[in-house]
C-alpha cells in the first residue's frame, strides 16, 4: 500500500525537482554526420536523443543522462552551449 505524502513534503519534493531544473545548462545539438554505417547502439543513441534527419538542431537541457548520450556520438555532432 502507498502511504500520502503531508501537503508540505509534496511541496518540499516539487520545488526540489524544479530548482534542480532552472540550474541545468541547455545546449544546442546539430547532427552534422549520419548514423549510416555506425553501429546500432549509435544509432539508437541519436534515436534517443530526438534525431530524425541529418543537419536537424535540437535544444536540450544538459542532464546527465543527455550529456552521457551526447557523449557517446560526439564524432556525429555539433554541440554549442547556451
Amino acid at each position: 500500500m502507498h502511504t500520502a505524502l503531508p501537503n508540505s513534503e509534496v511541496l518540499i519534493w516539487i520545488r526540489c525537482l524544479t530548482d534542480k531544473m532552472q540550474n541545468m545548462k541547455k545546449a544546442k545539438i546539430t547532427q552534422i554526420k549520419s548514423g549510416i554505417g555506425r553501429t546500432q547502439k549509435q544509432k539508437d543513441t541519436l534515436t534517443a536523443l530526438g534525431f530524425r534527419r541529418l543537419n536537424q538542431t535540437l535544444e536540450v537541457e544538459l542532464s546527465p543522462a543527455v550529456a552521457g548520450m551526447v557523449d557517446k556520438v560526439k564524432h556525429l555532432l555539433r554541440v554549442e552551449e547556451l
